[in-house]
């Protein structure tokens, strides 16, 4: 991922844990994701704060260049489902967005052009719920 902005991200232990195995299973489609890993801090599941992006976390982000939002859930390759707003963490979005906060922007090159987004709201995030097995 080639970045100008490169906010400090955090990513679960666990999360970290279970996206390895996708890296491992994803490798041609998971540079995006492993850049994100290898620069996360990681934090034990039950620390992490509430406002952070984790797996399965429902998250409302805005494009900087349209002001448009929109509200998906960050999903395991297999869950990813666009009519449902399940954004997989390999698509380029969904690696952007995880481990961000409210208030965080990251941008990123894609062939199409450079792309900004900013987190608006995470409205449901497993760990803050106890969720863990999600």
């Amino acid at each position: 991922m080639n970045t100008n902005i490169e906010p400090d991200i955090v990513i679960t232990d666990l999360d970290r844990q279970r996206l390895l195995s996708v890296l491992d299973h994803y490798a041609s489609a998971a540079d995006a994701l492993d850049w994100e890993l290898h620069r996360a801090t990681i934090v034990p599941h039950g620390l992490v704060a509430a406002d952070v992006v984790t797996m399965n976390s429902d998250v409302v982000y805005e494009d900087c260049a349209t002001g448009a939002r929109r509200a998906v859930r960050v999903v395991y390759p297999q869950y990813a489902d666009a009519s449902h707003s399940r954004v997989s963490v390999l698509a380029p979005v969904g690696s952007a967005l995880l481990g961000l906060k409210v208030g965080q922007q990251i941008d990123w090159e894609l062939p199409s052009g450079r792309r900004s987004v900013f987190v608006v709201e995470v409205r449901y995030q497993p760990e803050a719920n106890g969720d863990f097995h999600l």
